[in-house]
């Protein structure tokens, strides 16, 4: 089965660490990575915007990305969070194998 790592903005740490967590406890992902800080900018509504923000990773395979995605979005306190699926194209086998393994 495919692996994705799934690159996600928050608008920090406790709001990356409550969506992480929730998605490892569904078995959406196998594990999530919060990297922090960073410093975002972009335009929103017509307005060029800076923020300091955090990443959120999570480790998932093919199968779980629309499920995923979904309770994001369900999660997040943005209107439009970014999620972005990044295909693994090769790796350790093992790691990979425990990817899929934990979210079954």
């Amino acid at each position: 089965m495919k692996t994705y790592f799934v690159y996600i903005t928050t608008s920090g740490t406790e709001e990356a660490e409550r969506i992480g967590k929730s998605l490892v406890e569904e078995k959406l992902a196998a594990c999530i990575n919060v990297l922090f800080p960073m410093t975002s900018m972009y335009w929103w509504e017509g307005e060029l915007c800076r923020d300091q923000e955090c990443v959120l990773i999570a480790k998932t395979t093919e199968a779980r990305i629309e499920r995923l995605t979904e309770r994001v979005k369900e999660l997040h306190s943005y209107d439009c969070p970014c999620v972005a699926a990044i295909p693994v194209e090769a790796g350790n086998e093992g790691y990979l194998k425990w990817i899929t393994d934990s979210t079954m």
